[in-house]
C-alpha cells in the first residue's frame, strides 16, 4: 500500500497526521502538488512537485495509483478514477469515498458546478473542525489496519 495525497488543497494539520501515520506504520507517503512542499526527512515520506496547470497533480496521482493504495483527495473525478483502479479514497474531513457513494458525489459536484456557472453563489466548505480531524485520523487508522502485511 502507498498513500498518495492531492496536496494542493490538503490542510496542514491533515498533512501532519499523515506524516505521523507514515512514520508509525512505515507506509510510503507521497504528497503531490503544484507548489513546493516541505516534508519531514524520512525514508517513508516524500513530496513531488508537478508543473502548474489545471488537474496536473490529479493526473499524476491517477497515473501512479494502484489497487490497494490509499488516495487522500477532495477532488471527486480523481476519487472516481482511483476507486475504479481499486484504491481506497478518503477526503481531508474523514469521509470515505467508495463505489457505493461516488456516483452520487459526482452528480452533486456537477449540479453545484452548473449552479455556479449560472451565477449562484454557493460558498466554500466550512473550516475544518476538531471532529473532522478526529474522523480523518480514525478513518486513516482503519485504512492502514486493513492493509496487507508482507
Amino acid at each position: 500500500m502507498r498513500i498518495w495525497v492531492d496536496a494542493d488543497a490538503c490542510p496542514k494539520v491533515i498533512r501532519e497526521i499523515l506524516c505521523r501515520a507514515a512514520e508509525r506504520t512505515q507506509v510510503e507517503l507521497t504528497f503531490i502538488a503544484n507548489q513546493l512542499l516541505t516534508v519531514p526527512v524520512s525514508p517513508y515520506i516524500r513530496a513531488l512537485q508537478v508543473p502548474q496547470g489545471f488537474d496536473v497533480a490529479d493526473d499524476e496521482i491517477a497515473r501512479r495509483v494502484e489497487a490497494g493504495d490509499l488516495v487522500i483527495t477532495g477532488d471527486i473525478p480523481l476519487a472516481s478514477e482511483a476507486i475504479a483502479k481499486g484504491a481506497q479514497v478518503l477526503d481531508s474531513r474523514g469521509e470515505v469515498m467508495s463505489t457505493e457513494n461516488i456516483r452520487e458525489r459526482l452528480t452533486m459536484r456537477d449540479f453545484m458546478e452548473t449552479m455556479r456557472a449560472s451565477g449562484v453563489q454557493t460558498g466554500g466548505p466550512p473550516a475544518l473542525s476538531a471532529a473532522d480531524k478526529q474522523r480523518f485520523a480514525r478513518q486513516l487508522d482503519i485504512a492502514l489496519a486493513r492493509r496487507p502485511r508482507h
